[in-house]
């Protein structure tokens, strides 16, 4: 597992443990640690998405995607 873009102390976190975050998994698959939001969401989605009963919405901050996209890997 590798982490994408800035650690969280690099993006002004005081407390590491309850940050947003993005992960590479060993497999190529992503892991995001952001807010749980799907009850908020899930009638706000456009009409060709849907989220399964064992999936999640969850909220990131821009920065920590703008920190993380210098790391996505290219096709």
């Amino acid at each position: 597992m590798r982490r994408l873009g800035s650690t969280p102390r690099e993006r002004g976190s005081r407390e590491e443990a309850t940050c947003p975050d993005i992960f590479e998994l060993a497999d190529g698959r992503f892991a995001v640690i952001g807010t749980e939001m799907t009850a908020e969401l899930r009638g706000r989605l456009p009409a060709d998405a849907g989220v399964a009963d064992y999936e999640r919405i969850v909220v990131i901050s821009r920065e920590t995607l703008l920190h993380a996209k210098r790391d996505i890997p290219e096709f």
